[in-house]
């Protein structure tokens, strides 16, 4: 066994526990299929989004673990229910009165309302694959639409009706007793209006496999299970389409959890083994509250990527995945942060500590260098600062500070420049409150302006950040983050800010001078 794999096989990562757990469910028994399979789920009942990301991203991580401690193959699949039914019209699709009588057809039955595809749930089945193919995911995709129609899926449905009753065992004792009396695990296509029937079976027939079922205009109607003419509930629909395709692992949130004995049970009596499961925390907003797509209250992928890189995103993911974390703007600065941390770290670590190393399972253990010579939070503060416009006028700064740097070198750091002064105007701007400062503050900061005119050490950080706290500790601050609290609310209208030593170097010491003398004379004071 490799270095890699010995130090893999005692690694408290996350991703690497759940791997380990893969590799003894398999070390007697190879799967008989000749690979590991990996499922992530997909409802197309619109677009692709954060959530979507970190489950496609975790699941990549437990593969990628995997594969470093096992030699066998594996595959992941992203499985779209298109064939589900549509149960309302999204507000966000031109003409949504054109789909009213849509309503309840399997959403790759639906006419696409943007005129692009066959159908709406191919639609937003392009942009789930383009999404995922945006941030580099391996995948095979799987319609469940093709899954039923195709007779992939025909051999575990007839298993379904001849295992009818012991299915329906499972599933009654998990519902209410009036939904007892009309729930069927099928759920027949109306041949004539296209519609997904939630109706009562009116018998089951094992030996046809065949269901009948009285059709919205009243007309008996038996049809085989096969051949797409009918789905399953969603539940079974979960153990069934484990059993048929061999899954081996999936996730899903702690919203699903309830259910995941009744998902084994129904895998295990159409005769496959459950797959093994990770449960992870749902995501909160800034108020504590659970964040939810219809209420709006979350953060979407495309505003994460306004304001920094997928791989900060990664990162966020990757964090204490069994616990509830919020996740709304606020969180960004301090992911785009750590996450570079762990890069400069990398290459200095050890293997243990590497394989510990969030980048690496980001990265698939294969981290690219930091180019971020100045931290996204410093970036901030420049802007605010400088009220940047853009990110030319914070290369004005940055290469001052750093003159090897440059766009065409550190691109990530241009890419950061840009997203600062973006984050700037949207968060940081709207919520600045100055405030005077007393006269123990005011004559410490006039000190402080009065060494800077005469300083002469150059842009050293560490130097100029010594020449801070001298100054806090002649003028009594006590304790000394009272100075720096003063520093931030008078200078930069926030309660919390830069490594100031580090932000004089980078602004510019008579910029500073000039900041320091703007503030006190009230210029940033509200009238």
């Amino acid at each position: 066994m490799s270095e890699l794999r010995d130090a893999a096989m005692t690694s408290k990562a996350w991703p690497f526990e759940e791997a380990r757990k893969l590799v003894k469910r398999f070390e007697k028994t190879p799967p008989e299929k000749g690979y590991v399979l990996f499922e992530t789920g997909y409802g197309p009942s619109g677009l692709p989004h954060i959530g979507t990301f970190g489950e496609v991203a975790r699941t990549t991580m437990i593969r990628r673990a995997f594969e470093a401690i096992s030699d066998i193959p594996t595959k992941l699949i992203c499985f779209s229910d298109d064939m589900d039914g549509m149960r309302k019209v999204p507000g966000n699709v031109p003409n949504p009165e054109a789909l009213q009588e849509h309503l309840q057809r399997p959403l790759s039955a639906v006419p696409d309302p943007f005129g692009e595809y066959d159908s709406f749930g191919d639609h937003n089945n392009a942009m789930l694959r383009r999404f995922l193919d945006t941030f580099g995911f391996e995948y095979d995709f799987i319609s469940s639409t093709e899954f039923y129609k195709s007779g992939r899926f025909d051999a575990v449905l007839r298993q379904c009706v001849e295992k009818y009753d012991d299915i329906m065992e499972v599933m009654l004792k998990s519902l209410r007793e009036e939904r007892r009396e009309t729930y069927s695990i099928f759920l027949p296509i109306s041949p004539k209006t296209g519609r997904v029937l939630y109706v009562p079976m009116k018998s089951v027939n094992a030996a046809e496999g065949t269901i009948t079922y009285i059709d919205e205009d009243g007309e008996e109607i038996t049809t085989p299970v096969t051949g797409g003419r009918v789905k399953l509930q969603w539940k079974p629909d979960f153990g069934a389409r484990w059993a048929a395709l061999g899954v081996d692992f999936e996730m899903y949130g702690k919203d699903h959890s309830t259910n995941t004995h009744i998902y084994d049970k129904i895998c295990r009596i159409l005769g496959a083994p459950a797959p093994a499961h990770f449960v992870y925390e749902m995501f909160l907003d800034d108020k504590g509250q659970k964040i939810s797509k219809s209420s709006g209250n979350g953060i979407s992928i495309d505003e994460w990527l306004t304001y920094a890189s997928a791989e900060s995103l990664s990162y966020f993911m990757y964090q204490k995945p069994k616990t509830a974390k919020r996740l709304y703007f606020d969180v960004i600065p301090k992911a785009v942060d750590e996450y570079h941390q762990q890069l400069r770290a990398f290459p200095t670590q050890d293997l243990k500590a590497q394989l510990n190393n969030p980048v690496w399972h980001i990265h698939n253990g294969n981290p690219p260098e930091s180019d971020m010579v100045v931290p996204f939070s410093m970036l901030l503060n420049l802007a605010s600062a400088s009220s940047a416009e853009n990110k030319e006028q914070m290369w004005g700064f940055i290469r001052k500070y750093a003159p090897e740097a440059s766009p065409e070198t550190h691109p990530g750091l241009d890419a950061a420049a840009g997203n600062a002064v973006r984050y700037f105007h949207d968060f940081v701007k709207p919520t600045k409150v100055y405030r005077a400062p007393d006269e123990q503050e005011r004559a410490a900061l006039e000190d402080l302006a009065k060494r800077l005119k005469n300083w002469d050490g150059g842009a050293d950080a560490d130097a100029l950040q010594s020449l801070v706290f001298a100054v806090g500790k002649e003028h009594g601050f006590e304790p000394l983050r009272a100075w720096f609290g003063a520093i931030y609310e008078v200078l930069l209208g926030a309660s919390q800010g830069p490594r100031f030593g580090g932000f004089i170097a980078l602004y510019g010491v008579p910029e500073t001078v000039e900041l320091i003398e703007k503030a006190l004379s009230g210029a940033f004071l509200k009238d």
